[in-house]
């Protein structure tokens, strides 16, 4: 493969600089391509949307060094309990328990302002990147080797700049989306619910539950969330007839929250109507340009997934791009990114839409069924389940063909050994296209020796500490030997986002993985790259 003589201003345009387009950029910015990021707006969005992102999306931001500068926003997700008709504990959403399997706590709930200035300053840090805030999308013209876009600054100047590919991160109503052609299917939920976030005074937060709630009351659900200190949020499904903007006034809104607080009792931060939608992009590709984020799906937000389904796009696309900008890899392998990611909103959004029906049971009778089935799959008590037992994995895509062990699951993060230090794998390892080996395996040496072929991708063994194994690294709690033991296998091929490419449970299973993986990299094995039809 060879990259293109053409010249062009940047290597990516990326339109929309919130949390998808921030990450995104500072992604792209990190492997030294040439980026510009636009935004209509000229500051970060100063109220809170987004409020919880898990362990998988806190791993990035860890790889992106912005781990220690978020943390202070961050607090661990308290469990969620879910009451019924009478005000019954019906089930528990709670996390899995330690050793954590990605190496941090698996579910959170962070504040969005500082979080998001600290991803435009990252992204910002780098030489090959530039923002320009106030800076609104006119127009696209797609080239075969380029994309012309035009662009409207703060002060109506148009001008145009050249890119080879641009990224749509610009929100539900997004310009990237519509210039681009690119339709919507509709997953068929649609709600009018109320959301309102309060900075609740110290001596009033005694007032509500000590963990994060759905009231699934047929009279009028509600969701509590409990936040970073002392933010708390309440999402309030809206009756027929109540008038959204309405109930958006200040003193319907502390009439609705009275059953918890009083306007004495904390400072009203914001009140926002909206329609809880399930929508996804029919395709989120249309020749150089690609749409990310909610520009590509919108979901019903009741396990907290928003925000974390736009950064996985962003860090599925990025390492794709970054091998195709580069020439490595020829542009089809960007098909495998609606492959996977549309699946995988589907699927997700799927669950969530069903936890979402149960909890919006407007019907008493139904209810209390809903209630009755809920208590039975729990044996008798309220039902437990976690969240993370809730995201699947990736079904279809740049992944092996033939179906294995763990194919398409994030691959774990231990504590590692560092002198005598324990660390996390990836601040050893780094997140490129990685082999990873069981080093209790008495031929761990031939499977390391099978990788010799395939330089790009340097294998790494990892055993237990205390296994006496010379060159290897030593992990502290069993977390990937556990891995290993459970799913069967002596190999595993991961993938820049963490995702597990395959497996291998032998040397001669692990030549034939590592053919295919530099083949389909490369795109010389059957150009479909494995990816079904996902609609």
């Amino acid at each position: 493969m060879t990259t293109p003589s053409t010249t062009t201003d940047y290597d990516v345009l990326v339109v929309g600089f919130g949390p998808t387009g921030a990450v995104a950029t500072g992604l792209l910015g990190h492997l030294g391509h040439r980026t510009l990021v636009v935004d209509r707006l000229t500051d970060v969005y100063d109220k809170p949307r987004a409020i919880a992102l898990d362990h998988e999306i806190f791993r990035h931001f860890d790889n992106m060094g912005l781990a220690d500068a978020i943390a202070p926003h961050v607090e661990p997700f308290t469990a969620s309990e879910h009451f019924g008709v009478d005000g019954q504990l019906i089930r528990r959403v709670h996390m899995i328990a330690k050793p954590y399997p990605l190496g941090y706590t698996p579910s959170m709930v962070f504040s969005q302002p500082p979080v998001e200035a600290e991803l435009r300053r990252h992204a910002t840090s780098f030489a090959c990147v530039q923002a320009e805030l106030g800076a609104e999308l006119v127009d696209l013209l797609q080239r075969p080797d380029r994309v012309e876009a035009k662009l409207k600054d703060a002060g109506g100047q148009l001008r145009t700049v050249t890119a080879r590919y641009v990224l749509g991160c610009d929100g539900a109503s997004s310009t990237v989306r519509q210039i681009a052609g690119i339709a919507l299917e509709d997953l068929i939920f649609d709600e009018p619910w109320l959301v309102v976030d309060v900075r609740v005074d110290e001596a009033a937060l005694a007032k509500l539950p000590r963990n994060s709630a759905q009231f699934c009351s047929p009279a009028r659900p509600v969701s509590f969330l409990i936040g970073p200190k002392n933010h708390r949020r309440w999402e309030i499904m809206l009756l027929p007839g109540e008038d959204p903007r309405q109930m958006e006034r200040p003193e319907n809104v502390w009439s609705l929250l009275s059953p918890w607080l009083t306007p004495e009792d904390g400072e009203l931060w914001r009140a926002a109507s909206y329609r809880f939608h399930a929508l996804v992009a029919a395709d989120w590709r249309n020749g150089r340009v690609v749409i990310a984020g909610d520009a590509a799906h919108q979901q019903p937000p009741f396990i907290g997934q928003g925000m974390c389904q736009g950064l996985r796009d962003a860090t599925n696309l990025v390492w794709k791009l970054d091998s195709v900008l580069k020439g490595i890899s020829p542009d089809a392998l960007l098909d495998s990114y609606t492959a996977e990611r549309k699946q995988h909103v589907i699927e997700l959004t799927g669950k969530i839409k069903t936890i979402g029906q149960s909890i919006c049971e407007r019907d008493p009778a139904a209810a209390r069924r809903r209630d009755t089935q809920i208590l039975l799959e729990g044996g008798g008590k309220p039902l437990e389940i976690t969240r993370q037992e809730i995201i699947p994995p990736l079904r279809t895509g740049f992944l092996m063909r033939q179906d294995g062990a763990a194919r398409g699951s994030l691959f774990p993060q231990p504590q590692v050994l560092r002198g005598d230090k324990a660390c996390l794998l990836d601040k050893i390892t780094g997140s490129g296209l990685r082999i990873f080996i069981d080093g209790r395996r008495s031929d761990a040496p031939s499977l390391i020796a099978h990788c010799a072929a395939h330089p790009e991708l340097i294998p790494t063994a990892i055993a237990p500490a205390g296994t006496d194994a010379s060159g290897m690294l030593e992990e502290t709690d069993g977390v990937l030997a556990g891995w290993f033991d459970r799913h069967g296998v002596a190999a595993a091929v991961v993938r820049p986002d963490h995702y597990v490419f395959g497996t291998a449970r032998n040397a001669g299973e692990l030549g034939s993985l590592l053919r295919e993986v530099g083949s389909r990299l490369h795109g010389h094995l059957n150009p479909d790259l494995n990816m079904e039809k996902t609609a």
